[in-house]
């Protein structure tokens, strides 16, 4: 085994342009092996940063995968930060356990570190995997059923002053990219969208629509402007009391509160549906204070984007704080040892330093604790609680778990 394992990982290489088929075969068939539309691969292909995609071969065969797009990420404050969106991390059942997936993450750290970008980020398929990789849940999302038969909506003023119109969003894509760019700079987790990832929420294969019409969008317009867009689909469904459809919310963003209420009144008034079903929505999101009965909605928040702090001082400074905050962290990185040690971080909300010292610490906890704290979504307070980030000075767990909170909520509006 352990000759077969050296054997393996001296098959490490960068991904060539000519093997992406066999790489990319082995990714989907890791995920399931269901068939992809030839648009979804072919958008999947186009998006791949090859200098920046790892497989790992076993004579021709690919056997391992693991790819980091290079994205810009918000963080507390408003700044956009490099961040290494991980992606496409697969190794073939029948080379398990031999060190391959070890080999590719101290591989890409290794790497990310070397581009100079101080976070990388990841979406789980197994939440279990990634925290002995130093990656920590930091951004949360709210999933929905709202029985639209059963509660009302409360819209607030100027509502009523928003337009509604249909359009295709293959017509109106580049006034729905400038409206989604604006908000950017506004939560921590939101992606600065590259060129061509725009394609991403205009997929429409009939196989992934699991019944339901073809993507739909309106547009939200208040004095000739786009203010705000919802992409959806219909399912259409017929009960013993008559039609029970629902609406599946693809996307959706507003400017302002008005523009946001007037595409929820929309959604909850489209004829012969009676549920609107949401996934992936910010946690704090509005229409969850607009309904009667929340209770009908059935809401449910689970695990969205985890952060890992690559490069710990360049993180903790490329943020702002909501508080001040003067305290020292002792970290611990063993996946990263350059991490480890004492960091004294001094920051409030015009900017922030963070630097060695050899001070005695406030605070002891893993880069995984920094990582699920750093966009503000997870309390240091409730990770103390869990036995998971000690106070080593009186006071200073309150005064950093202040300073590291964010309003609004993180939120990652797509998956990668």
């Amino acid at each position: 085994m352990a000759n077969e394992q050296a054997d393996l990982t001296t098959g490490l290489r960068v991904l060539h342009p000519d093997d992406w088929d066999k790489w990319y075969a082995n990714l989907i068939r890791a995920f399931g092996g269901a068939e992809e539309a030839d648009e979804e691969r072919e958008l999947w292909n186009s998006l791949t940063e090859y200098d920046r995609s790892l497989g790992v071969w076993d004579g021709d065969v690919c056997v391992g995968t693991a790819g980091a797009f290079s994205f810009r990420l918000t963080v507390p404050g408003g700044e956009s930060v490099p961040a290494a969106g991980i992606t496409g991390v697969s190794v073939a059942a029948t080379h398990r356990r031999r060190g391959m997936l070890r080999t590719m993450m101290r591989r890409q750290l290794d790497d990310i570190r070397s581009w100079g970008e101080p976070l990388a980020v990841l979406t789980a398929s197994e939440p279990a995997i990634y925290g002995r990789f130093g990656y920590g849940a930091a951004a949360f999302q709210l999933n929905a059923e709202i029985d639209t038969s059963r509660t009302r909506l409360s819209v607030p003023p100027g509502t009523d002053d928003v337009r509604v119109r249909y359009a295709a969003p293959a017509d109106v894509l580049d006034a729905c990219e400038a409206v989604y760019a604006r908000l950017v700079p506004g939560r921590p987790g939101m992606l600065a969208r590259r060129p061509g990832w725009e394609r991403l929420g205009t997929l429409d294969p009939a196989s992934s629509r699991g019944g339901a019409s073809p993507l739909q969008g309106v547009v939200a317009e208040r004095d000739g402007e786009t203010v705000g867009y919802a992409w959806f689909r219909v399912k259409g469904e017929y009960g013993p009391t008559g039609h029970d459809g629902s609406v599946l919310l693809s996307a959706l963003a507003a400017l302002d509160p008005a523009a946001d209420a007037a595409l929820w009144r929309f959604l909850y008034g489209i004829d012969l549906t009676s549920t609107l079903v949401v996934r992936g929505r910010p946690v704090d999101e509005a229409w969850q204070y607009m309904v009667s009965d929340i209770r009908r909605c059935r809401p449910e928040v689970r695990d969205s984007l985890y952060v890992r702090l690559v490069d710990v001082g360049a993180a903790l400074r490329a943020r702002t704080y909501r508080a001040p905050v003067d305290v020292v962290f002792a970290v611990e990185d063993a996946f990263c040892p350059w991490n480890a040690g004492r960091w004294r971080l001094s920051g409030d909300p015009k900017g922030a330093s963070c630097e060695r010292t050899e001070d005695p610490a406030d605070l002891a906890l893993s880069v995984r604790e920094l990582g699920a704290a750093y966009l503000g979504g997870v309390s240091l307070t409730a990770l103390a609680a869990a036995g998971r980030v000690e106070e080593l000075r009186r006071g200073a767990l309150a005064e950093a778990s202040l300073a590291f909170g964010s309003d609004p909520a993180p939120w990652l509006p797509h998956g990668f």
